[in-house]
């Protein structure tokens, strides 16, 4: 089989964003849904067992990053979000838009979904809204946005790993942007 038969036909620009912003939106919808209700039903409580011993719902107003670091350095997060947001947007823009590069994408919109999620609250409130717990390991409290950046950079990892070889990455080069 060819490359180009490998690759799969194009997609028109038009339904290509329309889904990747979609599902970023539907993303962001979700995670900013989950911590409102967070807010309106955990906070000021000691929280809801789902499973004893192993999962708890409990609010936490995070004004760091992960592990409670850089903890009150807001402007930091919002800066490396909206860095990270403009890299993710500009890879979209490039990649070609095709079955082949579709794990690409559907993992490119994940990360974006996640990064806005906790964008927004940084945003509006002054700090992230955590509220799912781990408690057989006594992990740090997180939310759905992190759930997304976490499962969206490894997935990113594993298909860079063993999907993708270096020649399909040729269109992040400096040139004129490929078709197909």
């Amino acid at each position: 089989m060819t490359e180009d038969k490998k690759k799969g036909k194009t997609w028109p620009s038009f339904i290509s964003s329309l889904l990747f912003g979609g599902g970023i939106l539907i993303l962001v919808t979700l995670d900013q849904v989950s911590k409102f209700l967070a807010a309106l039903y955990l906070k000021g409580t000691d929280g809801i067992v789902l499973i004893p011993g192993l999962l708890k719902l409990q609010y936490l107003e995070n004004r760091g990053m992960a592990f409670g670091m850089l903890q009150g350095k807001q402007m930091i997060f919002i800066i490396f979000c909206l860095i990270f947001l403009g890299i993710i947007f500009f890879i979209f823009y490039r990649i070609p838009k095709n079955r082949y590069y579709l794990p690409l994408i559907v993992i490119g919109a994940v990360l974006a979904g996640g990064a806005a999620g906790n964008f927004i609250d940084r945003l509006v409130y002054g700090y992230v809204i955590d509220f799912i717990y781990l408690v057989f390991i006594d992990f740090p409290i997180f939310n759905i946005a992190d759930i997304y950046v976490v499962s969206g950079g490894i997935a990113l990892a594993a298909v860079i790993l063993f999907r993708y070889k270096d020649q399909d990455f040729a269109f992040l080069g400096s040139g004129p942007k490929r078709k197909g």
